[in-house]
């Protein structure tokens, strides 16, 4: 089950209270105040996990809580600090107060630590508060609570290149092709429900992450079809390459398949047509009519967009693709020099 949004309950250690004590010693006459601090409480750590994909592991365990501090004793004994915790997050997770909305921490690091709430501090036995003039305090403190959080997560895949398009375009195709991932493919609508992740080789040591997002239909920012709730997933994409389908069974137009996909991104979120674009015209292998590919080729030339006829079940244009989409993707990323013996 992939799970990329939950609200949990975090709760740091309240801090053990000091002690109230004197010392009763047959050979210590003026014992004086003997009462130990509090210990210290846990802390609930956050860390960016490279063995988790999904928030499901929050879904049926939505509180945490740390050890509390002991409290202090007498004899000038501290209590112990309480055990803190440590809760594993996928790399990409976004963690937010839900009291304020602020946003506390964004994952993107694997090994990334954060400590989300502290520990509340141990109080002060009497045995601190003796002076020479005040020799028999019976003053101790209560230790501090720790911090409590209602927070939520959400994940958003960290992927250079996202794939959109509607159903059935060839997107999980194209990504199995180009990777190793082996996602669900079927000849009916919506066989992608959840976005898959396949990492692509280029020349050399070098690699990108392509990311496949279900399928988008006309009206899915009013939750039509899966609507949109998964394109958050390329909002840190580099890259978007927009797969149109060019077989004319569907009874669709390319160039207005184009059309209703860059309205529902908008809908979404404006910066997404900020990025930079690839529109590739897909399925061509099952394409009888070539000027349904001319008209899409127009489009991209009118739009300022590059653009590759493909077919994923052929091999036809994948390399030169695959080529365009690493120049993107590395466009920025400075050439590391080999190094010299």
């Amino acid at each position: 089950m992939f799970i990329d949004e939950v609200r949990i309950k975090v709760k740091a250690g309240d801090g053990g209270n000091g002690c109230l004590a004197f010392r009763r010693e047959k050979f210590v006459p003026r014992g004086g105040p003997s009462g130990g601090d509090g210990g210290r409480g846990g802390d609930v750590v956050m860390k960016a996990s490279p063995h988790h994909n999904t928030l499901l592991h929050f879904r049926f365990n939505p509180e945490h809580n740390a050890q509390r501090g002991r409290h202090g004793e007498g004899s000038n004994r501290k209590g112990h600090d309480g055990f803190s915790i440590e809760l594993p997050v996928p790399v990409g997770t976004i963690v937010s107060d839900m009291g304020t909305g602020e946003k506390i921490v964004d994952f993107t690091e694997v090994g990334q630590k954060f400590v989300i709430a502290k520990g509340g501090r141990g109080g002060r036995g009497n045995a601190r508060f003796a002076t020479a003039t005040h020799q028999t305090p019976t003053e101790h403190e209560d230790g501090k609570p720790g911090d409590e959080l209602h927070l939520q997560l959400e994940l958003k895949l960290l992927a250079d290149v996202g794939l959109v398009g509607f159903p059935n375009a060839g997107k999980s195709t194209l990504i199995s092709r180009i990777s190793a991932a082996k996602p669900k493919i079927a000849d009916y609508p919506f066989t992608t429900l959840v976005p898959n992740l396949g990492v692509v080789q280029v020349e050399g040591d070098r690699s990108y992450v392509v990311s496949d997002i279900p399928g988008l239909i006309e009206g899915a920012h009013l939750g039509h079809g899966l609507g949109i709730q998964f394109l958050r997933h390329i909002e840190r994409t580099k890259v978007l390459v927009h797969l149109v389908d060019m077989g004319e069974l569907t009874g669709r137009e390319p160039v207005k398949d184009f059309e209703i996909v860059m309205g529902e991104l908008a809908n979404f979120n404006d910066s997404l047509l900020q990025k930079p674009m690839i529109l590739v015209a897909s399925k061509i292998d099952v394409c009888q009519e070539e000027e349904r590919i001319h008209q899409l080729e127009a489009l991209a030339k009118e739009k300022g967009l590059k653009f590759f006829a493909i077919s994923a079940v052929t091999g036809v244009g994948l390399e030169p693709l695959k080529a365009a989409m690493a120049e993107e993707v590395f466009r920025n990323v400075p050439v590391e020099e080999p190094a010299v013996e």
